[in-house]
Order: structure tokens, then C-alpha cells, then sequence
């Protein structure tokens, strides 16, 4: 059996992980070994805060929300209630960006919603 040389692959393999490797401190960036370590490493992390992300948005959306509805006098349980009772079909995200850029548009909003 013939001797396998496999130096263009396996530099292309390690190439590969260098390159996610940049902007890493010291031989994290620059020994293999190292660099796989903490490219694995970051590419958990980087999945956690994906969800991490949405979750924080979600979280940054009801805060807006809740604050324009209690500037109005009724709470933001109540008003999102009011909302899916009248079946008013408008998501948390469009109505975060109107609370914080167009006051007026939620107080029309607010309105129609009693």
C-alpha cells in the first residue's frame, strides 16, 4: 500500500480554522492546537448568544411598550389584552418602534383599542 502525503489537505483544514482564528490574542491565533480549542469554544458561544439575542430583544420591546402604555394610564398586561381582544394584529417589535419614535401613532393605537 502507497504512502498517503496529506500535507495539501490538512493544511487547508487548519488554513480553515486559522482564518476563524483572527483577531484572537497571542498563539490562540496563531498555533493550530490553540486556535481549534478556542474556535470551538467561540462558536458555542457565539450559538448561546444568537438566543441570547432574541430573547434580550424581546425583553427590550415590552419595557418600551409597558412605559408608553403607563405614560397613558393603563398597564401593559391590560393594553396588550385589549389588544388581542379587539384582535388589533400588530407584533411587539412594530409596536416598541412607534412607542419610542411616534408617541402620537400609540396614542391613536391606545384609542382605538378601548
Amino acid at each position: 500500500m502507497s504512502r498517503v502525503r496529506r500535507g495539501f489537505k490538512a493544511r487547508q483544514r487548519r488554513n480553515k480554522v486559522l482564518k476563524l482564528a483572527k483577531g484572537f490574542h497571542f498563539s490562540r491565533r496563531q498555533t493550530y492546537y490553540q486556535a481549534a480549542e478556542t474556535v470551538k469554544r467561540a462558536m458555542a458561544y457565539q450559538y448561546v448568544g444568537r438566543k441570547l439575542l432574541k430573547r434580550d430583544m424581546r425583553k427590550l420591546w415590552i419595557i418600551r411598550i409597558s412605559a408608553a402604555s403607563k405614560a397613558l394610564g393603563t398597564s401593559y398586561s391590560k393594553f396588550m389584552g385589549n389588544l388581542k381582544k379587539n384582535n388589533i394584529q400588530i407584533n411587539r417589535k412594530m409596536l416598541a418602534e412607534i412607542a419610542a419614535r411616534d408617541i402620537d401613532g400609540f396614542k391613536a393605537i391606545y384609542e382605538a383599542n378601548k
